[in-house]
């Protein structure tokens, strides 16, 4: 999560108040809000929580535009991945720049997104059925954590938002969507 904050830092330089969406709080997103709560301090941004609650986006929208946030962070959950096209067209009414954690929703409109690479993960998981059907115990097998990140960016998008990408950002990416 801070790495994303940094990530939107550097799209968003004059970003000062950035609204993190999410949902009702669970033990990985309170882990994500901490984490981009300590970038925040670090990166002198100052960062709200606004919470959507049994999926009304709508609502959570107007309470966001209250504080008048100049980006978005989107948390990581599979809420925002299922409904990735509704927080889309809020994003873009809304004008606000946003970094999301998956590169489907930046496929389909998002600005920015940066994440483990889904295709590396399945390797993976793919390694670990192997294991399991040649006998060997799932508890004996470690416990990994994600080793390939990607950085997705939409240029159609940050045109629409009228917002500059850098050269620097842009020749970190691993995919630039025109």
């Amino acid at each position: 999560a801070g790495k994303r904050l940094e990530l939107l830092k550097v799209a968003v330089p004059q970003a000062r108040r950035v609204a993190y969406l999410s949902p009702p709080a669970d033990a990985s997103t309170r882990l994500q809000l901490h984490e981009a709560s300590q970038a925040a301090a670090t990166l002198g941004i100052e960062l709200s929580a606004v919470e959507v609650a049994d999926g009304d986006y709508a609502r959570a929208f107007e309470a966001m535009a209250a504080r008048s946030p100049q980006a978005l962070m989107v948390a990581a959950h599979t809420f925002f991945v299922r409904d990735r096209a509704q927080i889309i067209a809020l994003t873009a009414q809304h004008k606000l720049p946003a970094i999301y954690e998956w590169r489907e929703q930046v496929v389909d409109g998002g600005l920015m997104a940066y994440s483990t690479s889904l295709y590396g993960l399945m390797q993976r998981l793919a390694w670990y059925v192997e294991r399991i059907l040649k006998g060997a115990k799932p508890g004996d097998l470690p416990v990994e954590r994600p080793t390939t990140f990607e950085l997705v960016i939409n240029l159609e998008t940050a045109k629409a938002l009228g917002l500059p990408i850098p050269p620097s950002l842009l020749l970190r990416a691993d995919e630039v969507i025109q």
